[in-house]
């Protein structure tokens, strides 16, 4: 790859391996707004350990990060099962989505439709195009006519709304 500097290599290792990150992250928690938390923190650390990572094992290091920011989140909300760290390492192996995982997948994305369309408004049509329709903020704002700080807003506090409504569903749902 040869001698690059610092940005252009984060935006390389961003660019190459948020979908493993992002994998790993939901995995762990099984919510894709945990993962997705989970993903900026890692992004965070190896941006912040940059300068002292050496390069040769790029995939290997990233996916320790994430793996290790997956337990400390795991360890810190008291999880009353908690996958070994071995486990997390072992279901990154396959890049390849199996049928099943298609199939988790689809079911995910069902459920997060689902959950969006229980906020109000403008909070259910952000939060269903960025985490539905998985467009930017850059794109709903031009979309909508809006400044990217009010739609960053939005989808902020929408997903704060959304992570507190499936948790409550969770805890419900562990009383039954």
């Amino acid at each position: 790859m040869g001698q690059i500097n610092d940005e252009a290599y984060f935006e390389y290792l961003l660019n190459t391996y948020q979908k493993l990150v992002y994998t790993i992250c939901y995995r762990a928690t099984g919510n894709p707004f945990d993962a997705e938390d989970l993903t900026q923190e890692t992004y965070i650390a190896v941006y912040k350990n940059l300068s002292t990572f050496d390069r040769s094992y790029e995939r290997a290091w990233i996916s320790r990060i994430a793996s290790n920011k997956c337990l400390d989140f795991l360890k810190s909300a008291q999880r009353r099962i908690q996958p070994a760290e071995e486990e997390l390492f072992v279901q990154i192996e396959a890049q390849d989505r199996t049928p099943e995982e298609e199939y988790l997948q689809k079911e995910s994305k069902d459920r997060i439709y689902e959950v969006c369309q229980k906020l109000k408004e403008p909070y259910r049509t952000v939060a269903t195009e960025h985490f539905c329709g998985e467009k930017t903020v850059s794109e709903i704002a031009g979309e909508r006519d809006k400044n990217i700080k009010t739609i960053q807003t939005q989808v902020y506090r929408a997903k704060a709304m959304l992570k507190k409504m499936m948790k409550e569903e969770r805890d419900y749902a562990a009383r039954k």
